[in-house]
């Protein structure tokens, strides 16, 4: 489908001038569609890795947990509930990958795990405690990857759509009226050698 334009110079320069911003464009979200790409598969990895590492955590963690419930009391259990003098402090920060702005959680844990009375607790509380404590941050880290593949896949989609518009639509309709103008051109050139032939001819 041609642009709808008049068959003059001026107009022909202003989509040779088009045609090559469309290409410029075309080149540069490319390279952005690339990297975005690059940069997704790598967070993709990277959460696999982090997703089982938690897996293997939590799952060591209860099993401490399980063994340390069998030795300990209701007492003891609700007492050492209570003592817990943990804190979580999270910082919501933003980083960027290829221009795209996605958050970044940074997690401090303050204060003592073991705040109950270590000596007459079996060491299994001490071990399930322990890697409660690594799972936390780990689970957030997991948090802010997990959006940040939501965001990255949502610009990649986007990104896309741009690419195939300019490849697929508006290139070749510009290349088409640009030939399209320029075959008219010609014919008027001809047509006018062909005026001018003709009233040479006849004062001749």
């Amino acid at each position: 489908m041609r642009l709808n334009v008049n068959p003059n110079r001026m107009e022909l320069m202003k989509l040779r001038n088009r045609l090559a911003m469309a290409r410029r464009g075309h080149k540069l979200l490319k390279d952005k569609l690339d990297a975005l790409i690059q940069d997704f598969v790598r967070v993709v990895r990277e959460n696999a890795n982090l997703r089982r590492e938690i897996e293997k955590e939590i799952v060591k963690a209860f099993e401490a947990q399980n063994i340390a419930s069998l030795m300990l009391s209701e007492e003891d259990k609700e007492l050492v509930t209570l003592v817990s003098q943990q804190r979580l402090l999270l910082e919501v920060r933003t980083r960027y990958f290829t221009g795209v702005r996605v958050p970044h959680f940074e997690v401090q844990v303050e204060g003592d795990p073991y705040a109950y009375g270590v000596v007459h607790t079996p060491a299994e509380l001490d071990i399930a405690f322990r890697l409660f404590s690594r799972v936390l941050p780990l689970m957030i880290r997991l948090a802010e990857a997990e959006k940040t593949i939501e965001l990255l896949a949502v610009e990649i989609e986007k990104t896309r759509r741009r690419v195939n518009a300019l490849e697929y639509v508006l290139i070749p309709n510009l290349e088409e009226t640009i030939k399209y103008i320029q075959l008219k051109l010609e014919e008027l050139a001809r047509s006018a050698i062909t005026g001018i032939m003709r009233i040479k001819g006849s004062m001749s």
